[in-house]
Formats: C-alpha cells, structure tokens, sequence
C-alpha cells in the first residue's frame, strides 16, 4: 500500500512584530493563512516559498532558514482539512520592499493579503491553527520541532 504525502512549503514573514498572512472568505467565512502551497516539480521546498509568498502576498522574498515543520495526517484528525496527508515546511523569510498588494492572480477565494500584529493572531481564525508557534518564533523562543495537528485541537 503505498502513503502518498503532499509536500508543501510556506513562508513566515515577520516585521516590526507583525506576519503577513493571506487572506481568505468562503464558507467558512473570513480566515488566514500564511502564504504557501504544494511544491512543483523541479523546485526545492525554499523555492516553492518563495513562488507561493509572491503569488499569495504579492511580494518578493528570500529565505532565511527553516522556522518549523507541521504535519497533517488526515487519518488522525477527521479528514478536517481532507484527505491528502501533507508536510509543510515553513521558511523564514525576509522580504524585500515592505508594500503587500494583492496578488495579480489570487487563488480562489482569497481576497488580500494583510500584515497581521503578533499580538493580535489569537483574535482571528488561523489554518492551521499554528499562532502560538508563530508568537513563540516571533519571540526568539521557538525551537523547531514537528508540529502535528492532532496535537493543535486539543
């Protein structure tokens, strides 16, 4: 039996204690994600973070070094964000000029991008639901370990 496993990569971009995330609105109403996606075939995981920040955030970035790895096995967790097992690694990324205009060509449903305050991540639906993580990074107190949803709906 084989285990296919989507691979993704997404980019952290962190100034002056604010993230910039996209923005998204469907039937699940209005919620965040930080900017990423599944990796094309013949780029590497930084240059997939690269590609997906100025697709879904409209900006130019280049990658620092990994800031955490989240995990999604949908056997463990209800198929809650479907049925493909997925690896996600999250870059840290510094971003060239600080404008975040919509993308050119946004993905669907998303309807900006927009620079978020560390403080207030807990007051909007983030997927995953990673912003203690994110505030921990933002901190300089975060060591990289895996991060598993199962152990995000606790």
């Amino acid at each position: 039996m084989s285990y296919p496993i989507r691979v993704r990569a997404g980019a952290l971009i962190i100034h002056d204690q604010k993230v910039l995330l996209a923005k998204f609105e469907d039937e699940n109403g209005i919620h965040y994600n930080l900017p990423g996606g599944g990796v094309e075939e013949g780029e590497s995981t930084a240059e997939a973070a690269v590609r997906e920040a100025k697709e879904e955030a409209g900006v130019d970035v280049s990658v620092s070094k990994l800031a955490f790895i989240y995990e999604y096995a949908p056997h463990q967790n209800n198929d809650i964000y479907g049925s493909t097992p997925n690896l996600s690694l999250f870059f840290d990324c510094r971003i060239s000029g600080l404008n975040s205009p919509l993308p050119d060509s946004p993905d669907l449903n998303q309807i900006g991008a927009e620079w978020v305050a560390i403080e207030k991540l807990n007051s909007i639906t983030l997927y995953p639901k990673i912003q203690p993580h994110i505030t921990e990074y933002a901190a300089g107190l975060y060591s990289s370990d895996l991060i598993e949803e199962r152990q995000l709906n606790r």
